[in-house]
C-alpha cells in the first residue's frame, strides 16, 4: 500500500501492521487512519484541545477520501466529524451520520456503520475480521480528495487557539477594545460564532456548525471606521504569524484583506467615516 499507516494513539494500538501517530502533515501521504478506543470524551469536549485536534484530524481524512476505520470512543469520534449526534455513555456513541450506512444495530445503536471510506464499530472491543478487511482494501483506495484551504490551515485545532490570541489582543487594544466592549457579552459565544464563520469561509465546517449569515449585517451599528479595520487586519496579521506557517498565514490574510475590503465598500468608507 502507498503511503503510511495512521493512528490516533500509539498506546492503544498494537498492529500489525505498525502505525505511526497520525499528524495533519502526515495525513496527506497516509494510506489510512485508524482511530482506536481511547475511552476519552466525546459529547462534551469544551476544554479539551486535544479533543479538538482528534476531530480536526477525522474531518481532514474523511474530506480529503482517506480511509478511517474507528472504533468504541474512536467511532464516536468519527461520528461527531461527520456532523452526527453524540450522546453520553460508555463510551461515548454517535447516531448515523447523514448519508452513512448501518451494517449492524445494538439496540438503538448504530454499532457497525460505514460512510463513504469511513468504517465505524461503536463498542470498545474490535472484531478481528473488520480489522483484516479494512486493510486489505486499502490498496484499492489510493485516490484522494484536495483540501480545503480549511484544512491546509491545519482545521478547528489550528483555527480556535489562533481566533483566541487575536481576541484577547483586540479585546486590550486601545482602538478595538471599546467597540468590542460596547457589543460583546458572552466572549465564548462570539468565539463560537467566529469560529463557524472562518471555518465555513474556508471551505471547512470545524465542528459541524455552519455559519449562515450576512457579513455586513452583523456588524451594522457598531460605528467601525477605516482606522478600525486597518487596526483589525495588523492584530489579525500579528496572530497568523504568531500559529501559522509563513505560507498558511499568508493564505489566510489575503481572505481577511478580502473581507475588510467588503466592510469597507459596503459603508462607502476610504479613509473616513463609515457607519
Amino acid at each position: 500500500m502507498c503511503g503510511s499507516l495512521l493512528s490516533t494513539s500509539e498506546e492503544t494500538w498494537t498492529g500489525p501492521p505498525e502505525a505511526l501517530l497520525a499528524t495533519a502533515e502526515r495525513l496527506k501521504q497516509a494510506s489510512g487512519l485508524l482511530v482506536p478506543h481511547d475511552g476519552g470524551p466525546v459529547a462534551d469536549v469544551q476544554g479539551r484541545p486535544e479533543r479538538w485536534a482528534l476531530l480536526g484530524l477525522l474531518t481532514g481524512a474523511a474530506r480529503r477520501g482517506v480511509p478511517v476505520l474507528a472504533w468504541g470512543s474512536g467511532a464516536a469520534l468519527a461520528g461527531r466529524a461527520l456532523g452526527a449526534k453524540v450522546h453520553a455513555g460508555a463510551p461515548d456513541w454517535s447516531e448515523l451520520p447523514r448519508g452513512a450506512t448501518v451494517q449492524r444495530w445494538h439496540g438503538e445503536m448504530p454499532l457497525h456503520w460505514t460512510a463513504g471510506r469511513v468504517t465505524a464499530w461503536a463498542a470498545p472491543q474490535l472484531p478481528d475480521d473488520l480489522h483484516k478487511a479494512f486493510l486489505a482494501s486499502l490498496p484499492e483506495l489510493t485516490s484522494r480528495t484536495p483540501a480545503t484551504l480549511f484544512e491546509e490551515l491545519g482545521g478547528e485545532a489550528a483555527l480556535r487557539p489562533l481566533l483566541a490570541d487575536f481576541y484577547a489582543a483586540a479585546r486590550a487594544d486601545d482602538l478595538l477594545g471599546p467597540v468590542f466592549g460596547r457589543h460583546v457579552q458572552d466572549w465564548e459565544s462570539h468565539l463560537e460564532r467566529v469560529s463557524a464563520f472562518w471555518a465555513t469561509m474556508l471551505g471547512g465546517s470545524g465542528t459541524g456548525v455552519v455559519w449562515r449569515g450576512n457579513l455586513n449585517t452583523v456588524h451594522t451599528g457598531l460605528e467601525v471606521r477605516a482606522a478600525h479595520l486597518e487596526r483589525w487586519l495588523e492584530l489579525f496579521a500579528a496572530a497568523a504569524h504568531r500559529h501559522l506557517c509563513e505560507e498558511h498565514a499568508a493564505l489566510l490574510l489575503r481572505r481577511g484583506e478580502v473581507m475588510a475590503k467588503r466592510l469597507g465598500k459596503a459603508r462607502g468608507a476610504g479613509s473616513g467615516t463609515f457607519t
